[in-house]
């Protein structure tokens, strides 16, 4: 599977009432270092498939969700599991980091 789309619309059915967890990237396509990790989250993607959602949520778009989980730095990764955010993970450094930081 490849990273949804997580827009304010969306937010509470694909991530909130998610029965899998949902790795959620707050990202911008401005942004150099959330598209050189942007191959490591559609990896995770295909990887955990079944057992993983991993969305993105573009923050130009999305500003209200943006200040609502208070981001600052991008990239920024949330896990939410049955509808709970993680404390979250900022520029991660490799896929190895996000996996262990995920529980993966």
């Amino acid at each position: 599977m490849t990273p949804i789309t997580i827009t304010k619309e969306n937010f509470e059915t694909e991530v909130l009432r998610s029965e899998l967890p949902v790795l959620v990237d707050f990202w911008a396509p401005w942004c150099g270092y959330c598209r050189r990790i942007s191959p490591v989250l559609d990896q995770l993607a295909q990887q955990y498939d079944g057992q993983l959602i991993v969305g993105k949520i573009n923050i130009d778009e999305q500003p209200e969700l943006e200040e609502q989980f208070g981001v600052e730095i991008i990239p920024t990764l949330f896990l939410f599991r049955n509808g709970v955010a993680s404390e979250p993970i900022v520029n991660p450094g490799s896929k190895a980091q996000i996996v262990e930081w995920a529980g993966l």
